[in-house]
């Protein structure tokens, strides 16, 4: 059992790690700073594609990392 969590706890992280970095950023450096703010208060809309499933993903693989670790940490 510690073994097949620990296998799904490893591939867990990794897809967690490669959606964290495929996502694009919030600002563009120091412009973007200056600039944002505008775009949050009028509320520019997210693009629903390739960002929201990359962001339903590091939501899914978070959850399950914090689940697995808290059921290994209590089997040990």
């Amino acid at each position: 059992m510690n073994t097949f969590l620990m296998i799904i706890l490893a591939l867990a992280s990794v897809v967690l790690i490669a959606s964290i970095l495929l996502q694009s950023g919030n600002s563009a450096g120091l412009s973007g700073s200056i600039g944002g703010g505008a775009e949050q208060i009028f509320g520019k809309r997210k693009a629903r594609g390739y960002d929201a499933l990359l962001e339903k993903i590091t939501t899914i693989c978070a959850v399950l990392f914090i689940l697995i670790s808290l059921i290994l940490v209590v089997l040990e």
